[in-house]
């Protein structure tokens, strides 16, 4: 299976050269060519298998240059007891008959980003050698929280790699930040950036294109890659678990074979609830994808509106993690829902840039308003829903799985679809844990890490181990930059 830019369709790669370039050269994002289609009786097949197992079927229909013993290994090592906590790896979590939470947050770094940045090194290390790449490669990653841990956590001393890290100085909570400063590891660098996101986000894109620092790279002996959702690597795993989650509803007699499940996700980049979208193309029973967002609402807008415009006021929430203006992600769904049209998708991007909005077409909204369905939620009715979630299930969530919980609610009030739905719970809520006690109406005076015990003495929870292991770590990097020295600090990084 050959991979396209969607910014130029002549642009063919193979699927280990788009996850060593991580971006196509003109700024496109690659996408397959084909999607393989998943039958009802593959669905069945995999009803029987373990998460390892699943990933390895899923995985091999789109990476036709990797041998399965390759995909077994990788996935075998990625999806270890040593890394997950929880021996189904993404499990279910029910709260009625009819909603379940699907807990992405058992990894090493208690967020769902670990779900792909497990298996990321492995593919990108066996693509280097694959396209025959001499040169070792630095990974560069904007962060709005968790995938700064999580790709540090993954490539920490992996062979032929550095990773260097950006994240928003005032846009992370205070766990996210400490997991981040105090990583270990030769091969890794953090740095915060004076802004928000999208400011870190468009300073790591503008890297990939600037002709000078690819020859700065590779004199040093260097290819830049990505470890963000814009790299099909990181893009292709997430696919896995709702096909994961889905098949586990069957074998646990909740759901008969082909029903139909709604799938709500709090959405900040499009790359997670993209992978639901490729998951429901392909054939998974999925009616609705619901698209969560907090007060930084510019995806409710566009799915309800058919215009996206970046053009508004930038809020930091509780829900740091989607705290974003400009979604990658939503390129691939663009290109996938305009017929696979480089030249509209091209022009959207292009327009983007220009003016920071773009409206599309009255046939893509129609597709959209088919598939999609959106609402968010502000930081106020996040707390509300915590507290309402934790006194009436006794289940404790994160502020992004509240999000994602409460415009569930909002979709089935309105439309009246009862359809059985799965909330994507994204982070373990000891992540957040200020947020959580708060939302609980237990404010204190403690701060930073002592926040996990209360959290753990006032709800009788255990907190995730990976986040009681920060408790004495040192800080290793407190560097904080502006947008603009961003390319130097690449440069030094390199030398």
């Amino acid at each position: 299976m050959r991979y396209l830019s969607t910014r130029d369709k002549l642009v063919r790669v193979t699927a280990a050269e788009a996850i060593a370039k991580g971006l196509s050269d003109e700024g496109g994002l690659f996408v397959p060519e084909v999607l393989p289609s998943l039958s009802e009786g593959q669905i069945q097949s995999m009803c029987a298998m373990r998460y390892q197992q699943r990933a390895v079927y899923i995985m091999s229909a789109f990476l036709k240059d990797f041998s399965a013993a390759e995909l077994t290994e990788f996935a075998t090592k990625a999806y270890s007891d040593k890394n997950f906590s929880a021996p189904q790896i993404a499990p279910l979590k029910t709260l009625t008959g009819d909603t379940w939470f699907l807990e992405l947050w058992h990894g090493p770094t208690s967020a769902f980003k670990d779900m792909a940045l497990q298996m990321l090194p492995h593919l990108l290390t066996a693509s280097l050698q694959k396209t025959g790449e001499t040169r070792k490669v630095c990974i560069l990653v904007a962060t709005s929280g968790d995938t700064g841990k999580a790709a540090l956590e993954g490539f920490c001393d992996v062979d032929r790699t550095k990773i260097l890290v950006f994240y928003p100085q005032d846009g992370v909570s205070d766990v996210q930040r400490l997991q981040m400063v105090s990583q270990s590891g030769g091969n890794v660098g953090v740095s915060g950036v004076v802004g928000n996101f999208d400011d870190a986000q468009t300073g790591v894109k503008q890297i990939f294109g600037d002709p000078v620092l690819k020859h700065v790279s590779s004199a040093a002996g260097y290819v830049l890659s990505s470890a963000n959702s814009i790299n099909w690597g990181r893009l292709l795993p997430q696919i896995v678990y709702y096909v994961s989650a889905y098949c586990d509803l069957v074998q646990a007699g909740r759901i008969a074979l082909g029903d139909p499940v709604n799938v709500s996700v709090p959405t900040g980049n499009f790359g997670n609830i993209l992978a639901a979208f490729y998951a429901k193309k392909m054939g998974l029973p999925i009616n609705k994808l619901i698209c969560a967002s907090n007060e930084n609402n510019v995806l409710t807008n566009f799915i309800r509106t058919g215009t996206y415009d970046r053009n508004r006021p930038f809020h930091n929430t509780l829900s740091p993690s989607m705290d974003i203006l400009v979604s990658s992600n939503l390129e691939r769904l663009l290109f996938a829902l305009s017929g696979e049209s480089d030249v509209i998708t091209a022009a959207y991007m292009a327009e983007l840039n220009k003016t920071g909005r773009y409206t599309v077409t009255p046939q893509i909204k129609r597709e959209i308003d088919q598939i999609f369905w959106a609402d968010y939620c502000d930081d106020e009715k996040t707390k509300k829903v915590i507290y309402a979630t934790y006194r009436k299930f006794g289940y404790l969530i994160d502020p992004h799985t509240a999000v994602a919980f409460d415009v569930l609610n909002h979709y089935r009030h309105d439309t009246g679809d009862n359809t059985p739905a799965i909330v994507v719970s994204t982070a373990s809520p000891y992540k957040f844990a200020d947020s959580v006690l708060d939302a609980l109406g237990q404010w204190g005076r403690e701060e930073g890490l002592e926040l996990i015990d209360r959290l753990a003495s006032v709800t009788g929870t255990i907190p995730p181990m990976p986040l009681l292991g920060l408790k004495g770590k040192r800080v290793r990097f407190d560097q904080v930059i502006y947008k603009e020295a961003m390319p130097q600090a690449v440069m030094d990084f390199l030398k």
